[in-house]
C-alpha cells in the first residue's frame, strides 16, 4: 500500500492542515502530531476557467514518462489499511461529518457545492490522489485503494459534494497512469497548486441504455489533429471545469480518450440538473466540430486503456455508494431504536430488525467487493471480473439499502426534514453513472 515518506508527506499534512480546526482531531488523538507537524498553506480563490481561462504548459518539461509503481504482491488476503490509510480515512471522514454533511441538504437544492468547501477539498489534497512522487504527488505507489478509502469517507457527508470535489483527481490519475511526458508536464502540475483547476472526466452519453464501448461522440482525424463532435452528460462542475478527458469513437470503431481545454471553439456547455449527485452541479458538454491536436490522445487509443479506465470509474462509484450506504445504515439504527409504536421501539419488530440486518449484510459485500478490486488494480493484476462484480453489487444493493431506509423511517424518509430521501435519490446513480470519477 502506499506510503507516506519525508518527501511524500504533502498529502497526509495538506489533510491534517485543513483539520485543525476540527474537534474530531481529539477523538481520534491526532491533536498532537498536527502541532508538530501542521503548515499553513497560502489560500487563495479558485479560478473559473470558462471566464478567466488558464495557460497550461508553463512548467518545465519531462525528460520520460511517470509512472506510479504497482503495491508489492502478497498471498495474504488482507484488506487492512494501512496506518497512513487510517489516517487520512479519519481525517477525511471528520472533514465529511463536520464540514460537508451540515451543508448539503442546501446544496442539494442549490445544484452546486460551496466554493469554498471545494477549496478546502483541495488543501485537504484530494487532487494529489493519483499523481506520482515524480511529478510531485505524495504517493510512490499505485494508490486505487487509498482513494476508495477517502471517497467511501466524503460520500459518508453528501455524495454529491464529494463527487464534485474528486471529480478533478480523476483526470490526474489517468494523466498519471497513461499520459505521455508531454501530456504529464502541461497538464498535471496546475492540479498540484492551491488554485487546482476543476476537472472531470466525461464518459456518459445521453441515450438510454448507454454502453461505454459504444460511443456516439465521433473523433475524426483532420490534418494534425481530430474533430470531435457529439455530447456528453451528467459531467459534474461542468460550467467550471477547465479540463476534460473526454471518451469518443475513433474512426475505426476504438473508443479513446482525449484531453479538451475548456477555451475549445465549438465546445459548450448546458446545466442538466439531475435526480441526485446534484451538489456536483452536473450538465451537458456538447461538441460540435472542436478540434484538438494529435497530442490530445491519451495512450495513442489503446482499447485496453479505455476498457481500464471504464473499470477504474465503476470503482469510485461503487466508493461513494459504499460510503453513502453507510450513511443510511448509520441514520437508520438510532432512528428505529428510539422511534416508539405501540409502546415500545420499532426495532422490537421481527420485520424491521431483519430488514436492518439485511441492510448491514448487504453492505459488507459492497465495500469487500469494492476493496478487493482495488487492490487488484494497485498489484497490477487483472480486475475486471472483479470490478464487474462490485458495480453489479454495489448498484443493485446500494440502491435497496436507500429504499430499505426511506421505507423504514417511515413518512419522515419521504420528507427533506431527514437526509435519507437524498441519499436515496444518490443511490440511484451508483449503478446508472459511467464516468466521472477514477480511482
Amino acid at each position: 500500500m502506499p506510503s507516506l515518506d519525508e518527501t511524500g508527506m504533502k498529502l497526509g499534512l495538506r489533510a491534517l492542515n485543513g483539520l485543525a480546526g476540527l474537534e474530531a482531531l481529539d477523538r481520534f488523538g491526532l491533536r498532537k502530531p498536527v502541532e508538530r507537524v501542521l503548515y499553513r498553506a497560502s489560500k487563495t480563490s479558485a479560478a473559473t476557467a470558462t471566464r478567466v481561462g488558464r495557460s497550461w504548459g508553463g512548467g518545465p518539461k519531462l525528460s520520460k514518462t511517470a509512472r506510479p509503481a504497482p503495491t508489492r504482491r502478497s498471498d495474504l488476503f488482507d484488506l487492512t489499511p494501512t496506518d497512513e490509510q487510517q489516517m487520512l480515512r479519519e481525517s477525511f471522514a471528520a472533514f465529511a461529518k463536520e464540514r460537508m454533511r451540515p451543508v448539503a441538504l442546501d446544496a442539494d437544492n442549490a445544484c452546486a457545492a460551496p466554493p469554498e468547501l471545494l477549496a478546502e477539498s483541495v488543501e485537504l489534497g484530494v487532487t494529489m490522489l493519483g499523481i506520482p512522487e515524480e511529478l510531485g504527488g505524495a504517493l510512490s505507489e499505485r494508490s486505487a485503494v487509498t482513494s476508495v478509502l477517502i471517497a467511501e469517507a466524503l460520500a459518508h457527508g453528501d455524495m454529491g459534494i464529494a463527487l464534485a470535489a474528486l471529480a478533478p483527481a480523476s483526470v490526474t490519475t489517468a494523466l498519471s497512469l497513461w499520459g505521455d511526458a508531454d501530456q504529464q508536464s502541461t497538464y498535471v502540475p496546475p492540479f498540484l497548486e492551491d488554485d487546482a483547476p476543476a476537472a472531470a472526466l466525461a464518459l456518459l452519453e445521453p441515450r438510454p441504455l448507454f454502453d461505454p464501448l459504444k460511443l456516439d461522440t465521433s473523433a475524426r482525424a483532420d490534418g494534425d489533429g481530430f474533430v470531435l463532435d457529439g455530447a456528453k452528460a451528467l459531467v459534474p462542475r461542468v460550467a467550471d471545469c477547465e479540463l476534460f478527458l473526454v471518451a469518443a469513437a475513433l474512426e475505426d470503431g476504438r473508443p479513446g480518450l482525449f484531453i479538451v481545454e475548456s477555451g475549445a471553439r465549438g465546445l459548450s456547455t448546458q446545466p442538466e440538473p439531475a435526480m441526485g449527485v446534484r451538489a456536483a452541479a452536473t450538465g451537458a458538454l456538447i461538441f460540435d466540430g472542436v478540434r484538438v491536436p494529435k497530442g490530445a490522445l491519451l495512450a495513442d487509443g489503446d482499447p485496453a486503456v479505455y476498457r481500464e479506465c471504464v473499470q477504474r470509474a465503476r470503482l469510485g462509484w461503487c466508493a461513494l455508494a459504499v460510503g453513502t450506504a453507510q450513511a443510511v445504515l448509520d441514520y437508520t439504527i438510532p432512528y428505529v431504536n428510539e422511534r416508539t409504536a405501540f409502546g415500545e421501539p420499532i426495532s422490537n419488530r421481527q420485520a424491521v430488525a431483519f430488514a436492518v440486518a439485511d441492510m448491514a449484510i448487504e453492505l459488507d459485500g459492497m465495500r469487500l467487493a469494492t476493496y478487493r478490486a482495488a487492490a487488484r488494480a494497485d498489484q497490477d493484476r487483472d480486475f475486471s471480473r472483479e470490478a464487474a462484480v462490485a458495480r453489479e453489487l454495489c448498484g443493485a444493493k446500494g440502491m435497496t439499502i436507500g429504499s430499505e431506509g426511506v421505507q423504514l423511517l417511515g413518512g419522515h424518509g419521504f420528507v427533506k426534514e431527514h437526509p435519507v430521501e437524498r441519499w436515496y435519490r444518490d443511490l440511484r446513480a451508483a449503478g446508472l453513472m459511467e464516468g466521472a470519477l477514477l480511482v
